[in-house]
């Protein structure tokens, strides 16, 4: 059973973190001490954490919900998914949210918990070349060998190839990567390691991974502050993160041979493209959808709500699985605003079913 937290526990947390519910969002800030004024009305207090690639929804959703729940109050702290799983897994929150689900070796070492999909997004190549007029297209196989270290250089033939007629700059390509556990890493490397036996077998995939070449940063913003800052060089990041800091990405081809742009519709499609897969399992990975998806782009994810099948505060746990619920049906409504892509009705379905599951020392949960 997950270990009992007192309300005053929850909320003495929020005394030293920032909470983030604002509707402008610029990536993932630090987190820094402020006093917190507590309103008497709030009865229940929900501690989360972990994804980057939610954060800008996530700010959208809970100053939804809050409004029309006023004495529940949320706190998000977009800390990377695999410091969120660790934080649950240390019982010192309720909810980790993360962009690369528990499989089942990781679960058997773990107290039970149900991963309930939240959203679905892209993850994008972001560079920084900014004597282009449009933006640069990539096959798999040239982006792979950027990240791998193979192609060096902006002039190099596979990018020319990838982009004719385009006047490429004569500089040296900079890697940038995640510096810390990440979902959007392995939403990333996931892609690579599909498409390529190459960077399967030398690298791998997972929410770190031991980078060929590159630079090392903390967190996306301090990916894209770095790539802003540094002509010629290539990251990787979310869709919406790119957008708020107005650098360019990169269309990808994918298996139809078609190179697509990320966007909201273009991602949708690649869900699409798996719901055979994510009809017998919510964790199918959604990258590199097959040719027949011609719309789809590539590199997609879905990230989780990871929470404790059972708990000892009833009322935390009714909020929790009513905070999860509105995400997962009205709170699809925001997707598209800030690029991500709603999850498609039959995963809706799915993840209301795995909220049934939720239970409150050890009795389903009772709606007051």
């Amino acid at each position: 059973m997950f270990p009992r937290r007192s309300l005053l526990l929850s909320l003495a947390s929020l005394f030293s973190v920032a909470f983030i519910a604002g509707c402008n969002y610029g990536g993932e800030e630090p987190v820094k001490e402020k006093d917190f004024a507590v309103s008497a009305s709030v009865k229940t207090a929900i501690g989360a954490a972990g994804s980057t690639f939610i954060h800008p929804i996530m700010t959208k959703w809970i100053d939804a919900y809050q409004q029309a729940h006023p004495s529940t109050m949320i706190n998000y702290r977009a800390i990377g998914s695999g410091a969120g799983i660790d934080a649950l897994r240390q019982s010192t929150l309720e909810i980790a949210a993360s962009d690369m689900p528990l499989n089942d070796d990781q679960l058997k070492q773990m107290f039970p918990v149900i991963q309930v999909p939240v959203a679905a997004g892209a993850v994008c190549a972001v560079y920084n070349l900014p004597e282009l007029k449009a933006p640069l297209r990539f096959s798999a196989s040239t982006l792979t060998g950027i990240f791998l270290g193979n192609i060096i250089s902006w002039q190099d033939p596979a990018i020319a190839h990838d982009n004719p007629g385009v006047a490429l700059p004569h500089a040296a390509i900079i890697v940038v990567h995640r510096a810390e556990g990440s979902g959007t890493t392995s939403i990333f490397t996931s892609y690579l390691a599909k498409v390529s036996p190459d960077w399967s077998k030398k690298v791998g995939n997972g929410l770190s991974v031991k980078w060929p070449v590159g630079i090392g940063e903390q967190g996306s913003s301090g990916v894209l502050d770095f790539i802003k800052q540094n002509v010629g060089t290539i990251g990787y990041a979310e869709l919406n993160y790119a957008a708020a800091q107005h650098l360019p990405v990169a269309s990808i081809q994918n298996r139809a041979g078609t190179y697509v742009v990320p966007s909201s519709a273009s991602t949708t499609a690649a869900v699409q493209a798996f719901d055979q897969a994510l009809s017998q399992d919510l964790r199918a990975a959604i990258v590199d959808p097959p040719a027949s998806a011609k719309d789809a782009y590539p590199i997609s994810g879905l990230s989780f709500f990871l929470i404790a099948k059972d708990g000892s505060d009833a009322a935390e746990r009714l909020a929790i699985r009513d905070f999860t619920q509105y995400i997962v049906t009205g709170g699809q409504d925001l997707s598209g605003g800030l690029d991500y892509a709603p999850l498609p009705k039959p995963v809706q379905d799915q993840a209301l079913g795995l909220l049934g599951q939720m239970q409150a020392n050890g009795q389903p949960i009772k709606s007051t």
